[in-house]
Protein backbone atom coordinates (compact mmCIF):
# COMPACT_ATOMS: atom_id res chain seq x y z
CA UNK A 1 0.00 0.00 0.00
CA UNK A 2 1.42 3.31 -1.38
CA UNK A 3 1.41 6.28 1.62
CA UNK A 4 1.27 9.83 1.10
CA UNK A 5 2.02 13.19 3.50
CA UNK A 6 -0.77 14.87 4.85
CA UNK A 7 -0.73 17.62 7.37
CA UNK A 8 -4.10 17.37 8.11
CA UNK A 9 -7.18 15.05 7.35
CA UNK A 10 -10.60 16.47 9.27
CA UNK A 11 -11.44 19.70 7.51
CA UNK A 12 -13.87 22.32 8.10
CA UNK A 13 -16.78 21.75 4.84
CA UNK A 14 -18.68 24.15 3.24
CA UNK A 15 -21.05 22.06 2.19
CA UNK A 16 -23.33 22.00 5.03
CA UNK A 17 -26.38 21.27 2.99
CA UNK A 18 -25.03 17.39 2.82
CA UNK A 19 -26.01 15.53 5.80
CA UNK A 20 -25.58 18.80 7.73
CA UNK A 21 -21.85 17.71 8.34
CA UNK A 22 -19.36 20.16 9.80
CA UNK A 23 -15.72 18.82 8.62
CA UNK A 24 -14.89 16.73 5.57
CA UNK A 25 -12.43 13.29 6.42
CA UNK A 26 -10.74 11.56 3.58
CA UNK A 27 -8.53 8.57 4.96
CA UNK A 28 -7.38 7.63 1.52
CA UNK A 29 -6.61 8.98 -1.83
CA UNK A 30 -7.95 7.38 -4.91
CA UNK A 31 -10.29 4.30 -5.29
CA UNK A 32 -10.27 0.75 -6.04
CA UNK A 33 -14.11 0.54 -6.75
CA UNK A 34 -13.79 1.23 -10.48
CA UNK A 35 -17.30 2.61 -11.32
CA UNK A 36 -17.26 4.50 -14.78
CA UNK A 37 -19.02 7.56 -13.40
CA UNK A 38 -16.90 8.84 -10.32
CA UNK A 39 -16.95 12.23 -10.25
CA UNK A 40 -14.32 12.21 -7.85
CA UNK A 41 -12.14 11.25 -11.29
CA UNK A 42 -12.38 14.97 -12.65
CA UNK A 43 -9.61 16.51 -13.67
CA UNK A 44 -10.35 19.56 -11.21
CA UNK A 45 -9.71 16.94 -8.25
CA UNK A 46 -6.21 16.73 -9.12
CA UNK A 47 -5.77 12.96 -8.01
CA UNK A 48 -3.34 11.04 -10.46
CA UNK A 49 -4.24 7.77 -11.01
CA UNK A 50 -7.38 7.35 -8.84
CA UNK A 51 -7.95 3.78 -9.62
CA UNK A 52 -4.30 3.07 -7.64
CA UNK A 53 -5.27 3.48 -3.25
CA UNK A 54 -2.98 5.18 -0.80
CA UNK A 55 -3.47 5.73 2.70
CA UNK A 56 -2.52 9.01 4.61
CA UNK A 57 0.84 8.89 5.98
CA UNK A 58 0.13 8.37 10.02
CA UNK A 59 -3.47 8.86 9.58
CA UNK A 60 -4.98 7.79 13.17
CA UNK A 61 -1.80 10.92 14.45
CA UNK A 62 -2.84 13.02 12.37
CA UNK A 63 -6.78 12.35 12.59
CA UNK A 64 -6.39 12.47 16.47
CA UNK A 65 -4.60 16.05 16.83
CA UNK A 66 -7.18 17.37 14.52
CA UNK A 67 -9.98 16.61 16.76
CA UNK A 68 -8.00 17.44 19.75
CA UNK A 69 -7.30 20.72 18.52
CA UNK A 70 -11.65 21.43 17.19
CA UNK A 71 -13.19 23.82 19.62
CA UNK A 72 -16.73 23.22 17.81
CA UNK A 73 -18.00 19.62 17.98
CA UNK A 74 -19.86 18.33 14.51
CA UNK A 75 -20.58 15.63 12.31
CA UNK A 76 -17.81 14.44 10.18
CA UNK A 77 -18.61 13.34 6.43
CA UNK A 78 -16.47 10.75 4.87
CA UNK A 79 -16.47 9.06 1.56
CA UNK A 80 -16.92 11.69 -0.70
CA UNK A 81 -13.70 11.93 -2.47
CA UNK A 82 -13.09 7.95 -2.09
CA UNK A 83 -14.79 5.06 -0.01
CA UNK A 84 -13.31 4.56 3.10
CA UNK A 85 -13.83 1.22 3.23
CA UNK A 86 -11.88 0.15 0.23
CA UNK A 87 -10.65 -3.33 0.33
CA UNK A 88 -7.03 -2.63 1.91
CA UNK A 89 -9.32 -1.54 4.95
CA UNK A 90 -10.04 -4.67 5.70
CA UNK A 91 -6.39 -5.33 6.89
CA UNK A 92 -5.42 -1.82 7.55
CA UNK A 93 -8.73 -1.00 9.52
CA UNK A 94 -7.67 2.54 9.74
CA UNK A 95 -11.22 3.49 9.34
CA UNK A 96 -11.86 1.35 12.03
CA UNK A 97 -9.41 3.33 14.41
CA UNK A 98 -10.11 6.91 13.27
CA UNK A 99 -14.47 5.99 14.00
CA UNK A 100 -12.70 5.28 17.76
CA UNK A 101 -11.47 8.18 17.81
CA UNK A 102 -14.17 10.04 16.45
CA UNK A 103 -15.95 8.52 19.49
CA UNK A 104 -13.87 8.83 22.19
CA UNK A 105 -13.90 13.09 21.09
CA UNK A 106 -17.48 13.34 20.92
CA UNK A 107 -17.77 13.81 17.70
CA UNK A 108 -20.84 12.45 15.11
CA UNK A 109 -19.88 11.04 11.53
CA UNK A 110 -22.25 10.90 8.33
CA UNK A 111 -20.77 8.01 6.50
CA UNK A 112 -21.17 7.36 2.54
CA UNK A 113 -20.09 3.71 1.20
CA UNK A 114 -20.48 1.14 -1.30
CA UNK A 115 -18.59 -1.22 0.83
CA UNK A 116 -20.60 -4.37 3.12
CA UNK A 117 -17.35 -4.21 5.24
CA UNK A 118 -19.07 -1.24 7.50
CA UNK A 119 -21.04 -3.80 9.38
CA UNK A 120 -17.84 -4.87 10.62
CA UNK A 121 -17.63 -1.39 12.76
CA UNK A 122 -20.95 -1.58 14.02
CA UNK A 123 -20.20 -2.23 17.38
CA UNK A 124 -18.52 1.66 17.41
CA UNK A 125 -21.00 2.88 15.34
CA UNK A 126 -23.53 1.76 18.03
CA UNK A 127 -21.51 3.43 20.59
CA UNK A 128 -21.24 6.96 18.75
CA UNK A 129 -24.88 7.30 18.01
CA UNK A 130 -25.52 6.95 21.87
CA UNK A 131 -23.28 10.31 22.37
CA UNK A 132 -23.51 12.33 18.85
CA UNK A 133 -25.36 12.06 15.71
CA UNK A 134 -24.57 8.59 13.14
CA UNK A 135 -25.84 7.72 10.09
CA UNK A 136 -24.80 5.40 7.39
CA UNK A 137 -25.77 5.57 3.35
CA UNK A 138 -25.29 2.88 0.99
CA UNK A 139 -24.60 4.38 -2.54
CA UNK A 140 -26.76 1.48 -4.44
CA UNK A 141 -27.82 2.45 -8.45
CA UNK A 142 -29.25 -0.60 -9.87
CA UNK A 143 -30.90 -3.49 -8.41
CA UNK A 144 -30.34 -5.73 -11.06
CA UNK A 145 -26.45 -7.16 -10.48
CA UNK A 146 -25.22 -7.82 -13.99
CA UNK A 147 -25.83 -4.38 -14.61
CA UNK A 148 -24.21 -3.18 -11.21
CA UNK A 149 -21.03 -4.91 -12.36
CA UNK A 150 -20.50 -3.11 -15.48
CA UNK A 151 -20.72 0.28 -13.87
CA UNK A 152 -19.23 -0.42 -10.77
CA UNK A 153 -16.93 -3.59 -11.48
CA UNK A 154 -15.20 -4.04 -8.27
CA UNK A 155 -17.61 -3.21 -6.16
CA UNK A 156 -19.96 -5.73 -3.53
CA UNK A 157 -23.15 -6.40 -5.62
CA UNK A 158 -25.80 -4.52 -5.10
CA UNK A 159 -27.88 -7.66 -3.79
CA UNK A 160 -24.68 -7.87 -1.13
CA UNK A 161 -24.95 -3.86 -0.18
CA UNK A 162 -29.02 -4.05 0.76
CA UNK A 163 -27.85 -7.32 3.06
CA UNK A 164 -25.19 -5.07 4.52
CA UNK A 165 -27.74 -2.66 4.76
CA UNK A 166 -30.31 -5.03 6.81
CA UNK A 167 -27.82 -5.65 9.28
CA UNK A 168 -26.72 -2.02 9.45
CA UNK A 169 -30.79 -1.46 10.47
CA UNK A 170 -30.80 -4.85 12.25
CA UNK A 171 -27.62 -3.41 14.91
CA UNK A 172 -30.28 0.35 15.45
CA UNK A 173 -28.25 2.11 12.91
CA UNK A 174 -29.59 5.24 11.62
CA UNK A 175 -28.98 3.79 8.10
CA UNK A 176 -29.88 4.76 4.03
CA UNK A 177 -29.40 4.63 0.75
CA UNK A 178 -28.05 7.02 -1.88
CA UNK A 179 -29.65 6.21 -5.44
CA UNK A 180 -26.99 8.08 -7.43
CA UNK A 181 -26.19 8.67 -9.90
CA UNK A 182 -29.39 7.56 -12.39
CA UNK A 183 -27.49 7.00 -15.53
CA UNK A 184 -29.11 8.39 -18.27
CA UNK A 185 -30.30 5.70 -21.21
CA UNK A 186 -28.87 2.79 -18.60
CA UNK A 187 -30.43 2.29 -15.06
CA UNK A 188 -33.37 5.42 -16.00
CA UNK A 189 -35.84 2.76 -15.72
CA UNK A 190 -39.60 3.50 -13.19
CA UNK A 191 -38.59 -0.12 -12.40
CA UNK A 192 -35.08 -0.04 -11.42
CA UNK A 193 -35.89 2.83 -9.18
CA UNK A 194 -38.93 1.85 -7.72
CA UNK A 195 -36.89 -1.55 -7.33
CA UNK A 196 -34.53 0.64 -4.95
CA UNK A 197 -36.69 2.23 -3.19
CA UNK A 198 -38.58 -1.00 -2.15
CA UNK A 199 -35.61 -3.04 -1.18
CA UNK A 200 -34.14 -0.67 0.75
CA UNK A 201 -38.17 -0.38 2.78
CA UNK A 202 -37.49 -3.84 3.53
CA UNK A 203 -33.60 -4.05 4.10
CA UNK A 204 -34.94 -1.34 7.02
CA UNK A 205 -33.66 1.99 5.19
CA UNK A 206 -35.13 5.36 6.84
CA UNK A 207 -34.52 7.04 3.69
CA UNK A 208 -33.69 6.96 0.33
CA UNK A 209 -32.01 10.39 -1.31
CA UNK A 210 -31.65 10.22 -4.93
CA UNK A 211 -30.85 12.26 -8.03
CA UNK A 212 -31.79 11.80 -11.74
CA UNK A 213 -28.67 12.04 -14.10
CA UNK A 214 -24.71 12.52 -13.11
CA UNK A 215 -21.88 14.66 -13.85
CA UNK A 216 -19.90 15.15 -17.14
CA UNK A 217 -16.52 16.81 -16.24
CA UNK A 218 -13.15 17.07 -17.78
CA UNK A 219 -11.31 13.54 -17.39
CA UNK A 220 -14.22 11.85 -15.55
CA UNK A 221 -15.95 12.38 -18.94
CA UNK A 222 -13.35 10.65 -21.26
CA UNK A 223 -13.25 7.71 -18.82
CA UNK A 224 -17.07 7.28 -18.67
CA UNK A 225 -17.17 7.37 -22.56
CA UNK A 226 -14.36 5.01 -22.89
CA UNK A 227 -16.69 2.44 -20.60
CA UNK A 228 -19.34 2.68 -22.47
CA UNK A 229 -17.91 2.14 -25.76
CA UNK A 230 -16.90 -1.11 -23.70
CA UNK A 231 -19.98 -1.46 -22.14
CA UNK A 232 -22.45 -0.21 -24.17
CA UNK A 233 -21.12 0.44 -27.87
CA UNK A 234 -23.23 3.16 -29.47
CA UNK A 235 -24.00 4.84 -26.48
CA UNK A 236 -21.43 7.72 -26.09
CA UNK A 237 -22.42 8.85 -29.32
CA UNK A 238 -25.82 9.35 -28.05
CA UNK A 239 -24.71 11.30 -24.71
CA UNK A 240 -22.83 13.69 -27.05
CA UNK A 241 -25.37 14.29 -29.30
CA UNK A 242 -28.07 14.54 -26.24
CA UNK A 243 -25.45 16.90 -23.55
CA UNK A 244 -22.52 18.01 -25.48
CA UNK A 245 -19.86 19.34 -22.98
CA UNK A 246 -22.91 19.99 -20.18
CA UNK A 247 -21.50 19.27 -16.80
CA UNK A 248 -24.96 18.38 -15.77
CA UNK A 249 -26.32 15.41 -17.94
CA UNK A 250 -29.94 15.14 -16.38
CA UNK A 251 -32.28 11.90 -17.14
CA UNK A 252 -34.39 12.77 -20.36
CA UNK A 253 -37.24 11.31 -17.67
CA UNK A 254 -36.15 12.96 -14.78
CA UNK A 255 -39.16 15.21 -14.16
CA UNK A 256 -41.32 12.00 -14.09
CA UNK A 257 -38.67 9.19 -12.39
CA UNK A 258 -38.53 12.01 -9.78
CA UNK A 259 -42.10 12.09 -9.11
CA UNK A 260 -42.40 8.02 -9.21
CA UNK A 261 -39.48 7.71 -6.72
CA UNK A 262 -41.31 11.02 -4.56
CA UNK A 263 -44.57 8.72 -4.26
CA UNK A 264 -43.01 5.90 -3.85
CA UNK A 265 -40.60 7.23 -0.83
CA UNK A 266 -44.08 9.14 0.86
CA UNK A 267 -45.85 5.35 0.39
CA UNK A 268 -43.59 3.62 2.48
CA UNK A 269 -42.70 6.00 5.14
CA UNK A 270 -39.24 6.48 3.96
CA UNK A 271 -37.28 10.16 4.22
CA UNK A 272 -35.84 11.49 0.96
CA UNK A 273 -35.17 15.20 1.18
CA UNK A 274 -32.27 15.67 2.40
CA UNK A 275 -33.20 18.66 5.03
CA UNK A 276 -35.68 15.98 6.65
CA UNK A 277 -33.02 13.32 6.76
CA UNK A 278 -30.71 15.50 8.61
CA UNK A 279 -33.07 16.68 11.00
CA UNK A 280 -34.17 13.37 11.87
CA UNK A 281 -30.69 11.74 12.47
CA UNK A 282 -29.76 15.10 14.04
CA UNK A 283 -32.37 15.72 15.88
CA UNK A 284 -31.10 14.69 19.54
CA UNK A 285 -28.08 16.23 19.13
CA UNK A 286 -24.62 15.66 21.33
CA UNK A 287 -26.17 13.68 23.87
CA UNK A 288 -22.78 14.10 25.79
CA UNK A 289 -23.23 18.02 26.17
CA UNK A 290 -26.51 17.67 27.17
CA UNK A 291 -26.25 14.92 29.94
CA UNK A 292 -23.67 17.32 31.10
CA UNK A 293 -26.17 19.99 32.34
CA UNK A 294 -27.46 17.66 34.53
Amino acid sequence: METIKAKTIVTRTKNDWWFGTNYGMNLYRGCSFGCIYCDSRSNCYRVADFGTVRVKEDALRIVRDDLRRKKQKGVIHTGAMSDPYTPAEKSLKVMGHALELINAYRFGVAIATKSTLVTRDIPVLQDIAKRAPMTVSMTITTVNDELAKKIEPYSPSSSERFMALKGLANAGIYCGVLMMPILPFINDTEENVLGIVRRASEAGAKYVHGHMGLTLREGQREFFYNHLDQEFPGLKEKYMATYGNKYQANSPHSRRLYKVFQDECKRLGLLYKMEDITKEYQKDGFWAEQLSLF
